[in-house]
């Protein structure tokens, strides 16, 4: 017998009044899942009731991932306008024109007439080959460059004029280079994606964007137990295993996965897990949609921030940089 889909919650965006999911499904497989498989789970995750899918040109997947969409519209399983789709613009495509072609790209790989938002991956034009090492480097690197950002910025919003994209939005940013961009732009970011996990909070840029209006999209919402090794050190934490994320999933009977996307609803994040498991998947969806929080157990996850940043960045370095701390922005200035 065939379980029946989920209906998935919904937020505002600020910026438009449109409804974003408050729950997506991420694509990017760390570089060791197959384009076809990853297609095979945005099926399954359709099926079930997720009605937001995470894409991104370097993923190296979108032309999969768009046939499944595109063939769940054509059976009448989900209608286009029902879907969020997001796109990003990889770091070597910050150029004016090629930022353009690559969106054009993406948008014929999706199979799609337009997208609900697309992002700049990074704010470098830094970018590093697929499945490299910890310690490749572009060689040329630089540090953030506004008008080089905001030269790609707009075209980001020449698309929204052309009715190409509905929304557009930034990834990887820190609070003052958000308030550079929102000095400069003639169209505001609706999202920002961060890394955001209980370990990892990012308290003052969650804050600062809801107070503009920008809904905070999170990646790794697990931990990502299944990032690459060049993302890892061995001072990393495991959200999973903290004694308060375990004991609350003894108390809600559930997997300590599901707590952390639970605590990610409760926040008013929206979290973007990755799994291509159809139980996980499943689990996954109903974690933010039924059985909340409760307020003590949110304020009890709230008090074990580790500020531990899994997602260092470390092949983004430009020559002459100290370590990935630099691309970070940690002392409210912008590190040149």
């Amino acid at each position: 017998m065939q379980e029946k889909s989920l209906h998935t919650p919904y937020l505002t965006v600020p910026l438009t009044g449109a409804k974003i999911p408050a729950i997506g499904l991420g694509t990017f497989g760390s570089d060791h899942v197959e384009p076809r498989e990853i297609a095979d789970a945005v099926k399954v995750a359709i099926r079930m009731g997720y009605r937001h899918i995470d894409c991104a040109s370097v993923y190296g997947n979108e032309k999969q991932v768009g046939q499944a969409i595109a063939s769940l519209i054509a059976e009448q399983v989900v209608r286009r306008e029902d879907l969020w789709i997001t796109g990003k613009l990889w770091n070597d495509k910050h150029d004016p024109k090629d930022a353009r072609e690559s969106f054009l790209r993406s948008l014929e790989d999706l199979q799609l007439e337009y997208l609900d938002l697309y992002l700049i991956h990074w704010p470098f034009p830094n970018y590093h080959p697929p499945k490299c090492s910890v310690d490749s480097r572009s060689p040329n690197a630089i540090p953030y460059d506004h008008d080089r950002y905001m030269a790609t910025w707009r075209v980001l919003e020449s698309l929204v004029d052309e009715g190409l994209v509905r929304h557009i939005g930034s990834s990887n940013m820190t609070v003052p280079k958000l308030g550079l961009l929102l000095r400069d732009c003639r169209i505001k970011p609706a999202c920002n994606e961060l890394e955001l996990h209980p370990h990892f909070q990012q308290p003052e840029l969650v804050r600062y964007c809801k107070e503009h209006g920008i809904v905070p999209i999170g990646y790794s919402p697990l931990g990502s137990p299944g990032r690459p090794e060049r993302d890892r050190t061995t001072d990393d934490t495991v959200d999973m295993e903290d004694p308060v994320i375990v004991g609350i999933a003894q108390k809600h009977q559930v997997h300590p996965a599901a707590i952390c996307l639970k605590w990610a609803a409760k926040n008013g994040h929206v979290p973007i897990p990755f799994s291509t498991k159809e139980k996980n998947l499943r689990a996954n969806l109903e974690a933010v949609c039924s059985d909340p929080l409760t307020e003590d157990e949110k304020l009890a996850i709230d008090g074990i921030d580790r500020g531990c940043r899994l997602i260092k960045g470390h092949v983004f370095l430009w020559e002459g940089a100290n370590d990935w701390h630099d691309l970070w922005d940690e002392d409210g200035t912008i590190t040149r």
